[in-house]
């Protein structure tokens, strides 16, 4: 996860740009994962972490109504806080992730494992995925860590592929 971390931080800065997190289910990983790199402040401006619904309003301004409808663990709510992160930053690559790391809280709509992610870099690119994860709790957070910082790099491969 270090080396993966550690590119995240080698992409971000040769694009010029800084990151903010948005973490529900991870609990502050990625930050984590992201602080444990020397020099990280060079390249991660802040992380949001909103496990309770109320915090995902007050922190990252998703509507009460997105979470009556949709559900914290959804595209919406993950689009939401992607864009709340960013709007609330200074940051100009935003990650989002909330899902349902067990061993308890899953339904057959939404199962364990679950769990939803959105990137955003601002004024250019939005993307959302849905993943079935699988393990303990650990297991599905780790994944999830791993997943989210991956997503960074895609995105702004993205945007290198296309300018």
């Amino acid at each position: 996860m270090e080396s993966l971390a550690a590119q995240v931080g080698i992409s971000l800065k040769a694009h010029g740009y800084m990151l903010v997190t948005a973490e529900s289910c991870t609990g502050g990983g990625v930050a984590h994962a992201i602080t444990d790199i020397a020099g990280s402040s060079a390249w991660f401006e802040r992380g949001f972490i909103t496990y309770s619904n109320l915090s995902k309003q007050e922190m990252l301004g998703v509507t009460q109504n997105t979470l009556e409808q949709f559900g914290a663990v959804s595209k919406a709510t993950v689009r939401e806080m992607v864009a709340g992160a960013l709007r609330h930053g200074t940051a100009h690559v935003a990650l989002a992730v909330s899902g349902i790391a067990g061993p308890s809280g899953g339904t057959p709509e939404k199962p364990v494992g679950m769990v939803w992610f959105a990137w955003e870099v601002k004024n250019k690119i939005a993307v959302e995925k849905l993943h079935h994860l699988t393990g303990n709790r650990a297991e599905i957070r780790a994944q999830s860590v791993n997943i989210a910082l991956f997503g960074v790099l895609e995105i702004l491969n993205s945007i290198t592929d296309n300018a």
